[in-house]
């Protein structure tokens, strides 16, 4: 069974950076590769939100339109991994943040903006 674990996350004030990193293991995390993985997040007393998708090889990307220009998604298939770059974050970035693909994923890690 494949799994997703997240880390990287923790309390950081307004205009810092994180780098959050979504590691995929067990059998067949392979196949990750083959798939668009995806950023989500959610705000404390709020809806999970789509943050960015990434496609299979890393060519295309999509932001939600509140941290377009901020924040980079990016994977490295032969580390089965996927990142979350975080620049200029702002306290509304506040959130747990989880990685997803298909219906795969981590239980999230948790990045506090303060202000």
């Amino acid at each position: 069974q494949v799994q997703l674990v997240e880390s990287g996350g923790g309390l950081v004030q307004s205009g810092e950076s994180l780098k959050l990193s979504c590691v995929g293991s067990g059998s067949p995390s392979h196949l990750l590769s083959r798939v668009s993985m995806n950023w989500y997040r959610q705000p404390p007393g709020k809806e999970r939100e789509l943050v960015a998708t990434i496609n299979n090889d890393g060519t295309k990307t999509t932001y939600s339109d509140s941290v377009k220009g901020r924040f980079t998604i990016s994977r490295d298939n032969a580390k089965r991994t996927l990142y979350l770059q975080m620049n200029g974050l702002r306290v509304e970035d506040t959130a747990v943040y989880s990685c997803n693909a298909l219906n795969l994923w981590g239980r999230g890690t948790q990045v506090i903006v303060s202000s």
